[in-house]
């Protein structure tokens, strides 16, 4: 079946699902760092300071996606997005009208959490959940929604700024997020609840992530691609300089990073399908090695664009490998666990990593060499990842 009868016979939930992911743009990294100088104006903040509440309310999400992420295993999806959308509005409400610091960055936690967090995590564990043949090709129309934020939003609100101010920017896009939601809310297809809440009295009888080898082991392997992007988008001058590259070049390049996710997706989700998550898993991070080798060999424009480009591509098909792999080694009962647990991880690293990247450039490391040492770690993730990858239950045999 392919993406055309896919969306013909499934388009209400894959529209909850695509809606979910592009309204997770209000609490990405790339939103809120188009604010960042009139929010830490707002706020009282230097710029340091503001990184750093930044890092630490980014952390204390993870820690939220833990707790609270795991819901979406018995509560109505109805019910979990409609709270979710509220407090991502109240956090809105918070950050741009708090005259106090302090419930500034409550609100700013709010959006990070229900934003880049849950928004994401609802989108995600719906698609992954309710399909099943087609799961790799659902999950990759639905990450078209991040992208689709990715790509248009920048360009939209540099345009915008010139007319009106942050905050009424922040409240516009509140009203559009609200306006594509209700209808949904009111006559969506939604699915029901896919269990009960579990009694804690008892003992536990679903997967334990953390506890488990298989999860730890997988976790390098799928953590790899986002923590490293990150330091590209954190350190872009840096990297622009070491590799005789420029900003301007970066600036188009990011724009082609945005393309490439769209055939990353849509043929990742249609190979995950024919050939398998596990197999997709040992093979999707090739054009990023790509990259990395051309950024450290060649380096200059080539360079910085074989990064983003590369890079495009493997995070277009990473969503739909990662959450089919969970699903094939776990179930789909306890996706929303499993999920939860990922995400938080991938909000931990993403967190941590550009500070410890930061002391390595500050001790005197190239850029050049910051890469050698990402495709280090992205080699050793690959290779302790390799004995879940080879388990009946990872091949689906």
């Amino acid at each position: 079946m392919g993406y055309r009868t896919l969306l013909r016979d499934h388009r209400g939930l894959l529209s909850i699902a695509f809606l979910a992911l592009f309204s997770s743009s209000l609490g990405q990294s790339y939103f809120v760092g188009l604010f960042q100088a009139p929010i830490s104006e707002r706020l009282a903040l230097s710029a340091g300071q503001f990184g750093t509440a930044y890092s630490l309310v980014t952390l204390i999400a993870g820690f939220a996606m833990l707790r609270l992420g795991p819901s979406i295993d018995w509560i109505s999806p109805r019910r979990f997005a409609l709270t979710v959308l509220a407090a991502l509005l109240l956090g809105v409400l918070l950050l741009t009208l708090s005259p106090w610091w302090g419930i500034g960055l409550l609100g700013l936690g709010l959006v990070r959490l229900c934003g880049q967090g849950m928004m994401s995590h609802l989108g995600n564990t719906l698609a992954g959940r309710e399909f099943t043949t087609m799961r790799g090709r659902a999950l990759g129309l639905a990450g078209m929604g991040i992208m689709l934020g990715e790509t248009l939003l920048p360009p939209v609100i540099a345009a915008l700024l010139v007319w009106l101010g942050w905050r009424e920017l922040w409240w516009l896009f509140c009203l559009l997020l609200a306006g594509l939601w209700m209808p949904l809310l009111w006559r969506g297809n939604w699915p029901q609840a896919p269990g009960k809440r579990p009694d804690r009295t008892r003992r536990h009888d679903g997967p334990r992530p953390f506890r488990e080898r298989r999860f730890w082991q997988l976790l390098p392997l799928l953590m790899i691609l986002p923590v490293t992007m990150t330091g590209l988008f954190i350190y872009q001058a840096r990297m622009t300089e070491d590799l005789n590259s420029s900003l301007a070049i970066y600036a188009l390049a990011l724009t082609g990073m945005g393309i490439a996710k769209l055939p990353g997706a849509l043929l990742g989700g249609r190979w995950v399908d024919r050939l398998g998550p596990a197999r997709m898993a040992r093979l999707y991070l090739l054009p990023y090695v790509v990259a990395l080798l051309i950024a450290i060999l060649h380096g200059g424009n080539a360079g910085v664009w074989a990064l983003m480009v590369g890079g495009g591509l493997a995070m277009g098909a990473q969503e739909s490998i990662a959450t089919s792999l969970l699903v094939r080694v776990w179930g789909a009962d306890h996706l929303g666990t499993l999920r939860a647990t990922l995400t938080a991880c991938m909000v931990f690293s993403t967190g941590i990593a550009p500070a410890i990247l930061g002391v390595a450039l500050d001790l005197g490391a190239s850029f050049t060499q910051v890469l050698i040492g990402m495709l280090i770690l992205l080699v050793g993730g690959w290779a302790i990842a390799q004995p879940v990858l080879a388990t009946p239950e990872a091949r689906g045999s």
